[in-house]
């Protein structure tokens, strides 16, 4: 569904260099200039970089991402192989969508310290993970090359729409979770997705619903009560509802593929997925073929 990336140095190149920030800025923060000229909240980078350190930590600020991600990872698996067997009814694509992520090209955009990238990679996907945060950024590419990763996982400093400029139509799947609440345009990073995939490419996003149960769990309950998560972590103002975000999807040219809700028990502190999408929850959605 993709080419290969073997011709792209832009990304080769990060398999065996730390990262690269020269599309940004040369330092660990970024300017207004810069902000204004790009899809970023300088303030929202700022706020993930100061807990570089935790992220991989199972009982730092992070902790909720690592509980939930075998099922997150489990969910885009699925997705991966509807997408392929939907795309195509050949014995070849059948055989390649049985395959789930292995061998797949993933861009995992807003990738933070890497939880999901390197969950990704050892699924046996080839991962590229993008972000805005050079100290996040560090923390997943030490983390990778300690778990031996690095051959089949490398990260980039970079905005999602200045990617899709050079290297559109080069991925099979892109993921962008818990990260379309934190810029100032979601549709824009969406857009950029549909780009970056190739025809029947899939796409997965979460994000948080805004409306007053979200506010009171994801903020309230999250980062007050329970405190899951630092305070601070979300704005409701910038919480999307499933209808916007499917006219985002839809606007830039996907198709409907499936849709879930996350959901946690604090007292049996269990996560699962239903299909109630009141708080948080996540979207499939696929490039068409043509």
């Amino acid at each position: 569904m993709s080419s290969a990336l073997s011709s792209s140095p832009a990304l080769n190149d990060q398999a065996n260099s730390r990262f690269d920030t020269a599309n940004i800025v040369a330092n660990d923060t970024i300017s207004n200039d810069t902000a204004a000229t790009i899809n970023v909240d300088p303030s929202e980078v700022d706020k993930f970089n100061k807990l570089a350190s935790e992220w991989w930590s199972n009982t730092g600020a992070f902790a909720t991402l690592h509980e939930i991600n075998p099922l997150r990872l489990n969910w885009i698996e699925e997705n991966v192989k509807r997408g392929y067997q939907n795309s195509d009814d050949s014995t070849n694509a059948n055989k390649t969508a049985e395959m789930g992520l292995t061998g797949k090209k993933v861009l995992d955009v807003g990738c933070g310290g890497g939880i999901l990238s390197e969950s990704m990679a050892r699924r046996g996907a080839d991962v590229t993970g993008i972000d805005l945060g050079t100290e996040n950024l560090k923390a997943a590419t030490i983390h990778a090359e300690q778990s031996g990763l690095d051959k089949t996982l490398r990260y980039q400093h970079i905005p999602v729409e200045d990617l899709a400029k050079t290297h559109a139509g080069q991925f099979d799947v892109v993921t962008c979770m818990e990260m379309l609440e934190h810029v100032p345009d979601p549709s824009s990073i969406v857009q950029a997705c549909f780009a970056l995939l190739a025809p029947g490419g899939v796409c997965v996003l979460s994000t948080i619903n805004r409306n007053p149960k979200s506010y009171l769990f994801a903020i309230v309950g999250a980062e007050y009560v329970l405190r899951l998560l630092d305070r601070g972590t979300h704005d409701y103002a910038k919480f999307i509802t499933p209808a916007e975000l499917d006219k985002m999807a839809v606007t830039a040219g996907f198709t409907r593929q499936d849709i879930t809700g996350l959901h946690y028990n604090p007292l049996t502190k269990r996560y699962w997925l239903a299909q109630n999408v009141d708080v948080n929850y996540m979207i499939a959605v696929q490039k068409p073929m043509a």
